[in-house]
Order: structure tokens, then sequence, then C-alpha cells
């Protein structure tokens, strides 16, 4: 799919149609067809002509990779310039078969909004999507899109609105935020953002504060953090944004108006946080193809399934070893409990490492996996649990990223978890045959209960993984063999 902005054109091919797109290719050229568009009501001439080499390079790419379906989408510069749809058509005529369509300014806000809800499908509040045209205002309420807005607030349409003068720029972005009442409603909700100018906000954020993990998508911030930023960017001079760490030297120009812009969307809704997102008009494209029943799976699920898929050696274990561990955390639910799945069935993605790198390899990739269901803090305790669950030493250099990220709650559960995998591992080889044969009972003391004759036995390397995991947990252990009657068997 091509993305053909006010800012930039861009090309992503994505792998298969799994819940979690995954983009195997992806390429940006920024030529600001949007430029002048304010004073000229025209497409920038130059970059019309750039346009045209560079669909031609794209589409022999789709090609070459057998990229289907294949399509480009205009927005907002193609949307609005007088000569918008002469160049449309001078681009069909030059990609004969290739579908090329307009979007209105609903239809983009749409797919920003179901390119966030891909990740983020709990997400409630505002969502935000700037580019150099037009800043799209969608009403999320649970996961649900509502009401939208777009506005010419793009930092490129601002900027020449304005002439400028960030003065007059907060005037007008003030003025047209006034005209949507609705955004008021996301008070103490979270404010969502999407496009490259605010991205580069992010990485500002990230540089400054030496945040651990230099990701932006599901990057958070509080809302005082967020109007401090703001106020640093749009009162720097081009000198002090040009020596600034993180700044991104393509943007420069548009830092300014993005941080005008976020500051006053700030201030109309009320929001308590803002949370970045990489995902926006491609990922909801993306979406848009899958068919109801995977779209409708849990993303974080999802990335835990398909690492399975790929790195593990048996996936009927994962399943096995949740119901395994249940006895360990009484009353869990909700995000607790969706972490601990995702952890099993991501419990054996380091098997085939190295057996000296697997604690680390298997934090490493957890960490910097490339999924859009895993925010930040699932991140970190997945790479705890698994790195441990590889026998890492809890005070390895390594393990700094998840110590900063994680509170002291979340380290003991990950801490548990992790060796009580490590100790089902070594007791059933990674199948769910020999880990059937035991069980794992919690009251005053921590009980591993062996079945007679499955090939499972109580020697000296298991008493010390069960007495690790005792120490976890603050309890005494015991071993017992006996018959396992079937009503105690653990369900797989």
């Amino acid at each position: 799919m091509v993305d053909l902005g006010s800012n930039s054109v861009r090309l992503v091919i994505y792998e298969g149609r799994g819940r979690n797109p995954v983009a195997i290719f992806n390429e940006k050229a920024v030529l600001r067809l949007g430029r002048g568009l304010q004073s000229t009501g025209l497409l920038n001439a130059e970059g019309e002509a750039a346009a045209l080499t560079v669909m031609n390079r794209y589409k022999a790419i789709a090609q070459a990779m057998g990229a289907q379906p294949f399509e480009v989408l205009g927005t907002a510069a193609v949307r609005d310039a007088e000569n918008g749809r002469a160049f449309v058509a001078t681009l069909q005529a030059r990609m004969p078969g290739v579908p090329v369509r307009i979007l209105s300014g609903e239809e983009e806000a749409a797919l920003a909004a179901e390119g966030l809800l891909c990740g983020i499908p709990t997400a409630d509040g505002i969502l935000a999507d700037i580019g150099g045209g037009s800043l799209e205002l969608v009403r999320l309420e649970r996961g649900q899109r509502g009401v939208a807005k777009t506005l010419r607030l793009g930092v490129i349409r601002l900027a020449e609105r304005c002439g400028g003068d960030l003065a007059q720029a907060r005037a007008m972005v003030e003025a047209d935020l006034a005209g949507v009442p609705w955004l008021a409603e996301a008070a103490g909700r979270d404010l969502y953002l999407v496009g490259g100018a605010w991205r580069a906000l992010a990485r500002i954020h990230i540089a400054q504060t030496s945040y651990p993990l230099n990701m932006v998508h599901h990057y958070t911030i509080g809302r005082e953090e967020a109007r401090d930023l703001t106020g640093v960017v749009a009162g720097a001079s081009r000198r002090a944004l040009e020596r600034m760490p993180g700044v991104p030297r393509r943007r420069i120009d548009d830092l300014p108006f993005a941080a005008v812009v976020l500051r006053r969307v700030l201030r109309s809704t009320g929001a308590r946080r803002v949370v970045f997102s990489a995902n926006g008009l491609h990922e909801g494209w993306y979406a848009c193809l899958l068919s109801p029943a995977e779209r409708a799976r849990d993303p974080l699920l999802a990335a835990g399934q398909e690492a399975a898929r790929r790195f593990g050696r048996d996936p009927a274990l994962p399943p096995a070893l949740l119901a395994w561990t249940d006895p360990l955390f009484p009353g869990e639910a909700g995000e607790a409990r969706r972490l601990r799945e995702a952890a099993c069935w991501m419990s054996d993605i380091g098997s085939h490492e190295h057996p000296e790198y697997r604690a680390e390899q298997a934090f490493l990739r957890v960490l910097r996996l490339s999924s859009i269901g895993l925010d930040h803090h699932a991140r970190a305790f997945l790479g705890l649990t698994l790195a441990l669950r590889y026998e890492a030493e809890p005070g390895a250099a390594f393990l700094a990223t998840a110590d900063m990220l994680l509170g002291e709650e979340a380290k003991r559960r990950a801490t548990i978890l992790g060796v009580a995998m490590r100790l089902a591992y070594t007791l059933s080889a990674g199948t769910p045959d020999l880990l059937t044969g035991t069980q794992l009972l919690v009251s005053d003391l921590l009980t591993l209960r062996l079945a007679e004759d499955t090939g499972v036995f109580s020697g000296d390397n298991l008493t010390r993984r069960l007495e690790r995991l005792g120490e976890a947990m603050g309890l005494q252990t015991t071993t017992e063999v006996a018959p396992l009657a079937a009503a105690d068997r653990p369900a797989a």
C-alpha cells in the first residue's frame, strides 16, 4: 500500500494476513506535495514530478515482491488541491490496473482509527492523527470508533496559514478546536497520537529522559510531561532544535507547529496521558483486509502464539503450562492473566539458541519484537520472565531495562513465573505428556506432586529448582510421589 501524503509518499508491504501486521518492506520519500497549497490551491510542482518517478519505483517493487492487493491512497493534499484529481488521473494512466483512491477526511480518520485499534483494541479517549495537510480527530469509546472531524491543522498547512508566526498559529488552532465540542469528553482519559511529526516529539522526549527502550510505539507520558515537552519545543530556536538529541533533521521545520497543536489539543481534551502510536493509516488499511475472526483475536496473545509457532518445539505445551501454573496465581484476572498466557506461549523461544546465550537472546527477542500487540510494560515483563526461565542471574546487566520499566510487584510475578517455567521444562523435557504427570499444590507449603511410573522423578536438579520457586514465593517446599487421580490432573 502507498500513502500519498502532503509531506511524504510511503510504500509499506506486509507479510501474510496475521493478526499483527508484519512490515517486510517500508520506504519513504519526503516530497512535500502539500507545500504551497494554502496560497496556490495547487500541489507542489516539484513534488508532483518527483512523485511520478517514485511511484514508478514503488509499483516495480510491489510487482517484484508479489504484493497483493496493491493500492494507492491519497490524503489531504491530493484531496484538497484544485489539480489533485488531474494528478491522480496522470498517475493512473502511468500505472494501469493499480487502484488510486482519494480518501475523504472521514475515510482518512476511520483508517487511522482502525490502525490504532489494531494494536490497542481497548483504546479509550481521543485519537489525533497529524499529517502535513490535516489533523484527524476521532472519539474512541473503549475500543469503538465514534465521531470524527478533519481540520486544516497539518504541520505544513498550519505553517503556511499563519505565515510562520507561532502566535498566530496558536490562535488558529484554538479557533479550529473550539468547533469540536466533543473533545472535552476525553477529560481524564488518554490522547492517542499518530503521525510522523508527533513521533518526532516522542523521540526527543525518549532521548532527553534517557528512557531505556528506544521505541515510539506505545510510549506513554503524563499530561504535564507532554505540556513541558511542547513548551520546550515550541519555544526553541531552530539552532536549539538542531542541537537537541533525538531530533530528526527533516522534521525541524515542522516541530514547533506540531508542538503548538499538541499543547492546544491537550488543553481541549483534558487528557490525563499521551500515548504515542506507530500505527495509523497503513495499519488501518491492513486491518480492513483481515477476516472478522482474525481481527477479533487478542494482539498480545496472537504475538505469543506466532512466537511459539516460529521458535518453539511443541505447540501443545503452552496451554498445558498455563494450566500447570494456575495454582501459583490465585485470583488472577484481566491484564495479569493475559501476560501470563502470553509468557507461556513464548516460553520456548530460546530453544534453538546457544545454551550460554539463551537467557539474553530470549530477553532481547521479546523486548525488541516487531509486534504492535506489546506495550512497553508487557515487553519488559515477558522479557524478564523468559530470561529467568532460562536461568538468567537476577542482577545480569542486560536485565537493566526490565528493572527500570517494572515495579516491584510486576518483578515478583515475573520471577515466580519464570522460575516455575524453568521447573516445568526440567520436569517435562518440553512435552505436555510428561508435564501431565506432575502438579503444583500451594498451601502453607509449596508441594510438587509426581505421578508414579511416568518418567518423572525427583533428583538434585529438580529439588534445587523447586526450592528456588519456593524462595520466590516465600514458601517451604516438599515433593511427594503418588498415583495421580484423573480428577487431579491439570487440564491441558
